[in-house]
């Protein structure tokens, strides 16, 4: 039984093919490409002659089928136009029925503009969401990022020259005016990330034309970011937390690192709430 081979290709710098990618591609009884004009051009560059079939977005249920049947026959690589298959490339359902089938499903690690962009950011990598390409509509765009304005995380996006504009004004709109890296045309001739705020961001990309592919790295939700609940709030947070049992102390603290008010302020109010409901219990007649 053969193996898949998820091989990563360069995003633009021809020296980041790696020897182990060079000699899997060789030895590998097929390659499924992307896009087999673009590959064509990467194995002659490397003296590879595999042959190649085509595996893209409108017909990869299509070929399922015909390249299990290769994999019975022997190993088989699936390679997209550059970075690493399957992240934002098609391939999610050519891995699954692999290994569905009892068939080794391998990676061969390499170039990947969201990781790359990530590492060269200056924003903290300990936790980061990738969410691939910004819906083109900006109503879309928008809901979207109120799924994942108030998370802590860095964000990482694709995104294309044409929206760029739009896009960096909807995370401004929706995120506030965080920091961000806008990495472009990445390992290429014309390599730029730009850092800073993202109302900074929209005045520079306003009178310099966006060109190329661009990966977005956007700096998460701080502490000092959120807005600080009103005493209304966090008095029904403390009435309900109360109501259900939870400890005073551990009530202070779990809601003075939702709320944005002193653990000590909230546990001030919590005894003070505790003890309002001890009154009332005494004294039944009591509203």
């Amino acid at each position: 039984m053969g193996t898949l081979y998820l091989v990563a290709t360069p995003i633009g710098n021809l020296e980041d093919m790696s020897p182990r990618a060079v000699r899997i591609l060789r030895q590998v009884r097929l390659i499924a490409a992307e896009d087999t004009r673009v590959t064509r051009k990467l194995l002659a560059h490397f003296d590879i002659h595999t042959p190649l079939t085509s595996y893209f977005e409108h017909n990869k249920l299509t070929k399922l089928d015909a390249l299990l049947s290769a994999l019975s026959e022997g190993d088989v690589a699936l390679v997209s136009d550059a970075g690493t298959p399957t992240i934002n490339d098609p391939g999610y359902e050519l891995v699954k029925a692999a290994l569905a089938a009892g068939y080794q499903v391998q990676p061969v690690p390499g170039p990947s503009a969201p990781l790359a962009a990530l590492a060269a950011s200056g924003l903290s990598t300990d936790a980061f969401l990738y969410l691939g390409y910004l819906p083109r509509k900006s109503g879309e765009r928008k809901a979207l990022l109120g799924q994942v304005c108030d998370l802590p995380y860095t964000l990482v996006f694709l995104e294309a020259p044409h929206r760029l504009l739009a896009a960096l004004n909807d995370l401004h709109a929706l995120l506030g005016d965080r920091q961000i890296a806008v990495a472009r045309e990445l390992t290429k001739v014309h390599e730029e990330i730009w850092r800073g705020a993202l109302s900074a961001a929209i005045a520079h990309f306003t009178h310099n034309e966006p060109r190329g592919e661009f990966t977005l790295v956007i700096e998460g939700k701080t502490k000092t970011a959120r807005q600080k609940w009103s005493r209304e709030n966090v008095l029904l947070a403390v009435r309900m937390g109360l109501k259900l049992g939870e400890p005073p102390a551990a009530l202070a603290k779990r809601l003075a690192q939702e709320s944005g008010w002193e653990r000590r302020e909230v546990y001030r109010l919590t005894r003070q709430k505790e003890r309002q409901r001890a009154a009332r219990n005494q004294d039944p007649g009591e509203p």
